[in-house]
């Protein structure tokens, strides 16, 4: 028997009509069918919302639509392009994933589907998942103007309507924690619906805009200095034609479109986000995203936890430290190729123990990106540039602390720099399967009485924040110019890996 009627006779369930499976053998197609039906289910709970909102009785009545859901199954072991670290199953069986918001993803969604049927020669099926779409996330952006049908309701919303529900909006796939039931499907993607949906929440509540604004190539910061820069930078390129950019939007989804002298709109936010972002947009995505997270790292690891979702191409760290040795300068960079993670954070989700690995292609970028804009090559470049380990402590006055703790343990794992925020941020990249690195600018030497005062400070920041930034650009468009094939590495990826990227 169909769970949903069983489930209509025992609590008086409403649903939009069941739908069959359909089988594609075109991505294209797939993602089309996929789209009509999360409209149809989205559209069917906004509708019973607000007929709720204007007196429809609700006694003993719940509403109730579907994520769609989609399904590969294979039953061969042939082998696949070994250069591939995604865009296939690991082994026999069937895969499925819940999806939302296809008009969002539709790119995303055609290129990995198109992928699978490519490579493994099967369809995909486009049904109807078990998993409730809960009417928080149904309304999206219309929740605020549809909040005031809420004040007609006077039943718990709950008791109406799916909420959403925590025990199944959980990271166990990206961790590898996930446990099927016997002959149960395996997951498809990294994320289910459910916690893509809340982190495309959470973004536009840290961050003050809309998701569709993200690029797939994104910078963290940890100075409103580097903001200040890049809002510059974006608004003369939009005043001069954009440059192969289209669009400049800042917090409150003001546009600057290119061409513009000033931005359309006038919805900047009361007050400034907690961590707000600037997105200097490409019509295919290949952009830039800025997010300036702040100090520590639990920050670090709360965007990164909702940046994922989007399955960005690259990210990368791109701020201030401490010099740790005396033969650095203040304006020296620093290029992260291994990290000492005593931030704990992500100590439950990804043990101290794991290696964070160096990514050529990122390296290799920061590397060309900082020898192009300082003019300096080869031995040369050794005097502005440091490659080595750097720590991430969740202690702001470390330094404070006795000195035969933290620094011993700073000299014995040979670092070079500490922060508060790159080691966060490159742990989530190699847990969520997302191109990382880390280029920063030595701004102190507190174990050298270099300590970072007032003046100092702003003189130094006048100097390097302009060029450093010119040098997380440059490596960003580098990254923007490869195939996505090449970039995403397979040291990224694990033993049971869910196909899409």
């Amino acid at each position: 028997m169909d769970k949903r009627i069983e489930k209509q006779d025992q609590i008086n369930l409403k649903t939009p009509p069941a739908v069959t499976e359909s089988s594609f053998s075109d991505a294209k197609e797939a993602v089309a069918a996929i789209r009509a039906l999360y409209r149809r289910n989205t559209t069917f709970l906004r509708d019973a919302f607000l007929a709720v909102g204007n007196g429809d009785p609700v006694e003993n009545l719940r509403y109730r639509a579907f994520y769609p859901e989609v399904r590969v199954s294979t039953s061969s072991f042939s082998h696949i392009d070994s250069r591939l670290s995604y865009g296939h199953v690991p082994a026999p069986g069937t895969y499925t994933a819940t999806i939302t918001h296809p008009d969002l993803f539709q790119p995303y969604l055609e290129d990995q589907l198109s992928l699978l049927i490519k490579n493994h020669d099967v369809d995909v099926i486009v049904g109807e998942s078990d998993t409730p779409i809960p009417l928080h996330f149904a309304l999206g952006d219309s929740s605020n103007v549809e909040a005031s049908a809420a004040g007609n309701i006077e039943a718990p919303l709950r008791d109406i309507f799916d909420a959403p529900d925590l025990n199944i909006t959980d990271d166990m796939i990206v961790n590898g924690t996930y446990d099927t039931e016997d002959g149960g499907p395996l997951p498809l993607a990294a994320f289910t619906a459910q916690r893509v949906d809340y982190s495309l929440a959470r973004l536009a509540h840290y961050t003050a805009t809309g998701a569709e604004h993200f690029q797939n190539f994104v910078l963290f910061t940890n100075y409103q200095f580097y903001v200040e820069e890049f809002c510059a930078y974006a608004r003369t390129l939009m005043a001069d034609g954009g440059g192969g950019y289209t669009e400049f939007v800042e917090p409150g989804n003001n546009v600057m479109r290119a061409g513009d002298i000033v931005p359309s709109g006038n919805s900047e936010p009361v007050r400034l986000p907690q961590m707000p972002a600037y997105h200097l947009k490409k019509d295919d995505h290949t952009g830039i995203t800025m997010i300036n997270i702040g100090v520590g790292p639990s920050n670090a690891k709360t965007i990164t936890d909702h940046v994922a979702v989007l399955r960005p191409h690259s990210w990368i760290m791109l701020g201030h430290c401490a010099g740790l040795r005396n033969s650095q300068q203040l304006g020296d960079y620093v290029l992260a190729h291994a990290y000492v993670r005593e931030d704990h954070v992500l100590d439950d989700d990804l043990p101290v123990w794991v290696p964070i690995p160096a990514l050529a292609e990122v390296q290799v970028a920061l590397q060309e990106a900082v020898a192009e804009i300082t003019g300096l090559q080869g031995y040369d470049l050794k005097r502005v540039m440091r490659t080595g380990t750097v720590a991430t402590i969740d202690n702001r006055n470390w330094e404070l602390r006795d000195q035969s703790g933290p620094v011993h343990r700073l000299s014995q794992s040979r670092a070079i720099a500490l922060d508060m925020e790159s080691a966060t941020i490159a742990a989530n990249g190699f847990r969520f399967r997302v191109p990382y690195g880390t280029l920063l600018c030595v701004s102190d030497k507190p174990l050298h009485g270099e300590l970072k005062l007032p003046g100092m400070a702003t003189d130094f920041y006048r100097t390097q924040v302009n060029q450093h930034l010119k040098i997380g650009l440059l490596a960003l468009e580098k990254l923007a110019a490869m195939p996505p094939e090449r970039l995403h590495s397979r040291k990224l990826r694990s033993f049971f890996e869910p196909a899409f990227q």
